[in-house]
């Protein structure tokens, strides 16, 4: 059965523009994440992009959003197949036990500028 449904989409730019400001991107994202966007290079932003999105859409299907979450424990990875699942740690571990999902199901997309995210919880 489905606890919650999340989406959200992130302007690029966005991630450019974080990109400027020490420590920012470090206070958002989970260390890994930084690594494999790094290796992405050119499409770097567009990656941290659609992980950002991934993020806010897992705060919307909680339906609590990100109270007492902290982004860097959220963690998007992906698969040998390049299938994106996320990972939970500490603040956000807490927050899906308490909810009661037991599967979290993640789709994302980009286009140009913009990168999507949808988030499925299932109970």
């Amino acid at each position: 059965m489905i606890y919650g449904i999340g989406v959200d989409i992130v302007h690029v730019d966005r991630l450019v523009k974080w990109g400027r400001t020490p420590g920012l991107i470090e206070r958002f994202f989970h260390p890994m994440e930084i690594v494999d966007a790094q290796n992405r290079r050119s499409s770097r932003n567009v990656s941290l992009a659609a992980r950002f999105a991934a993020k806010e859409a897992l705060g919307k299907a909680l339906g609590t959003g990100l109270k007492g979450i902290q982004l860097k424990d959220i963690q998007v990875v992906s698969n040998h197949n390049g299938k994106p699942d996320i990972k939970v740690h500490g603040t956000a571990a807490k927050a899906i036990e308490a909810s009661g999902a037991q599967g979290v199901f993640l789709s994302m997309t980009h286009e140009r500028d913009n990168a999507v995210a949808v988030v499925i919880l299932e109970i």
